[in-house]
């Protein structure tokens, strides 16, 4: 499984045609508490860039982008009952949805773990 990060602190974990999303430690950290989670249905179109999901925090609510196109096949139904996993655990088992992907290129434009942390360091 490989592991690619976006400059709006989203995550995506790629392992074959399908991709786990959510937020980074440090977005959680912006945001404060997650208090709720709009999550998206299972069978929703998404490209990138696209935000099919919202997370509400005590500072604000935030959009979640898409960091692949593909179509939604599962959103983390734990979190409709403990939105604050995200909160704990933003990079495993607070993870928002999954996505099959429609076009692996896509990942290309991605950071890896090195790159992501540069970008954040810059910040």
């Amino acid at each position: 499984m490989t592991r690619y990060f976006t400059e709006d602190h989203e995550w995506i974990d790629v392992d074959g045609d399908t991709g786990t999303v959510g937020i980074t430690d440090y977005a959680q950290g912006q945001l404060g508490d997650i208090t709720y989670v709009d999550l998206p249905a299972a069978g929703t179109a998404v490209k990138k860039g696209d935000a099919p999901c919202v997370v509400d925090s005590v500072k604000a609510a935030s959009d979640v982008y898409a960091p692949v196109s593909g179509t939604v096949s599962e959103a983390n139904a734990a979190l409709e009952g403990e939105p604050e996993l995200v909160n704990t655990q933003p990079e495993t088992g607070g993870w928002l949805f999954r996505v099959t992907l429609s076009d692996a290129e896509e990942l290309g434009g991605l950071m890896d773990k090195a790159a992501y942390d540069a970008f954040v360091a810059g910040l």
